[in-house]
């Protein structure tokens, strides 16, 4: 299914308006896909598989920032860690303490967000705000090569959008609550949540960057 450049149009002039990023999610799709939308202006792309990120970042222009939006197991942060522009999903220490040393390695230092569990499905990942809680108050004093920027959630698959809408209204507490607090080497600043079927809900609940696939490149087989 082609590139919606319509749709596409769309968004972009909704969320410049809005100052929120749009991360086009092009998880599953070609990289011929992508360079459409890169060609459109596009810079920040989210995927979720490590092996297929890699091969669209050695296939693509190397400006693009990408964004690692899928559950990242620790052993192999190595393969992304030297060209990664944000990672959507701790939810550990030890993930961000694989995440730091692989940085270091690569002489970076990798942007960062915690993933929190909002939704109610056990199958999705995240911490909870005990967690969260205890993930802050760790001692990061030999992290140097990390910066933890924000939250990022999934609300729950469903279509009771009031439901959807708590989810992310909790987030955004959580994001309020914890933002006057040092974070690791960085500065509190994104939000990600909101996807194609939600993301106007979030925004409205204090979204900052919101994760859309199917609306710009159609449904996923």
């Amino acid at each position: 299914m082609p590139v919606n450049f319509e749709s596409y149009k769309n968004i972009v002039e909704e969320l410049k308006a809005k100052n929120v990023t749009l991360v086009a999610v092009s998880k599953t799709k070609p990289a011929e896909e992508i360079l459409e939308l890169y060609n459109s202006g596009q810079r920040d792309f989210g995927e979720n598989y490590v092996q297929e990120l890699i091969d669209k970042y050695e296939q693509l222009h190397k400006d693009i920032r990408w964004h690692f939006i899928g559950h990242l197991q620790s052993n192999k942060v190595k393969y992304i860690a030297p060209f990664v522009f944000l990672i959507h999903g701790v939810d550990s220490k030890k993930l961000l303490t694989e995440i730091n040393k692989q940085a270091e390695k690569c002489n970076r230092v990798i942007d960062c967000l915690l993933q929190i569990h909002i939704a109610k499905e056990e199958t999705k990942f995240g911490l909870d705000e005990n967690e969260l809680h205890e993930l802050l108050a760790a001692n990061y004093s030999n992290y140097q090569n990390i910066r933890v920027c924000g939250l990022m959630g999934m609300a729950s698959f469903t279509d009771d959008m009031e439901k959807v809408r708590n989810e992310f209204r909790f987030l955004k507490s959580l994001f309020d609550k914890y933002s006057t607090l040092p974070m690791v080497n960085g500065q509190w600043s994104v939000l990600s949540m909101g996807m194609s079927a939600d993301y106007k809900i979030a925004i409205e609940e204090g979204s900052n960057m919101v994760r859309i696939g199917s609306l710009l490149f159609g449904k996923r087989v």
